[in-house]
């Protein structure tokens, strides 16, 4: 009898289709497309393995990185360091004269801004000009919390455009960008806004493909030594660094915010986000070989939570093996 049971329970598990294991990529998509997103690409060591579109996108349209724009000028700033025109902890006032005589104003170092830890207050979304930026009160002491604005990346694109008047290069921190880091990394942003004052946005001009951002995250991914002072925690803001987030703890309370920490062992201590409005995203673990881009429509109502925690977990799935 029980070999007959043996033989009929064989007889019906043969019988039964086998239950397919869920694709990560389309787990992936599908996570990122029930969040209003419009493209996703990852590159397992350089190598596309998950590429999709949506809600009219395609791998030729240029969509707003918002803040993700922040990360492209810290890498500037990072390129800037290598031509000698300026040290992350010179003093601003260096080059804004307009600072020297401020108690405040004289103390704040270009890390200081990049780290949005100067004092510099702003508004998010209303982008000043660089010489309202400059001109702007500040409103606490350098290095004594992180505020995150647009404030701090427009006084350093003031300080860049001096910087290369000085040097004899064209004064547009743009077209040094293009030179210094876009194109080296075969990237390109073919929309970027400007403001009332003609200038580049530094916060939140840049418009790239999935594929162009893609690139970029190859760039940092491959030349580990050349963007590293860029992924240090701040000290006001252990989850932020000199434009990129980073998979610690910040401070109670403080926005925008991101659960990266909340995933504890689950992602890699060396994973890096480029983060915008919108939940647009460039995440790059050099570790894993991997490089990460999900851009969507900005929506404030668009359906389910987002999660970087989940999505990142996710897509560790797709790295090489």
């Amino acid at each position: 009898m029980r070999t007959l049971l043996i033989a009929i329970a064989a007889l019906l598990s043969a019988a039964l289709p086998a239950r397919a294991t869920p694709d990560p990529c389309q787990t992936l998509t599908a996570y990122s497309e029930e969040r209003g997103g419009m493209s996703l690409l990852v590159l397992a060591d350089g190598r596309t393995v998950c590429e999709a579109y949506a809600q009219g996108a395609s791998a030729s349209t240029p969509l707003p990185l918002y803040s993700g724009t922040k990360s492209l000028v810290a890498m500037m700033a990072a390129a800037a360091v290598e031509d000698g025109l300026l040290s992350l902890d010179e003093p601003a006032a260096d080059t804004l004269s307009e600072w020297r005589q401020d108690a405040a104003r004289s103390r704040v170092t270009l890390r200081d801004l990049l780290s949005m830890s100067a004092g510099l207050p702003s508004r998010v979304g209303d982008v000043p000009t660089y010489a309202a930026a400059i001109q702007a009160p500040f409103d606490a002491a350098p290095g004594e919390r992180f505020q995150y604005g647009p404030a701090p990346y427009q006084a350093f694109g003031e300080i860049m455009r001096r910087k290369l008047s000085a040097a004899g290069q064209a004064p547009d921190p743009l077209a040094y960008l293009q030179r210094r880091v876009l194109r080296p990394a075969g990237a390109a942003a073919p929309a970027w806004r400007r403001g009332a004052d003609g200038e580049a946005m530094m916060p939140q001009g840049a418009a790239m493909t999935a594929r162009d951002w893609a690139r970029i995250g190859e760039s940092v991914r491959v030349e580990p030594a050349r963007f590293r002072a860029l992924f240090a925690p701040s000290a006001t803001n252990p989850s932020y660094g000199l434009g990129w987030w980073l998979p610690n703890r910040g401070p109670d309370g403080s926005m925008p915010a991101t659960d990266l920490a909340d995933a504890g062992a689950a992602i890699p201590r060396d994973l890096v986000m480029a983060a915008g409005a919108g939940d647009q995203r460039l995440y790059v673990i050099a570790s894993r070989k991997l490089v990460v881009v999900r851009q969507a429509r900005l929506d404030l109502r668009a359906p389910g939570r987002w999660s970087d925690a989940a999505f990142a977990e996710l897509a560790l799935a797709l790295a090489t093996p």
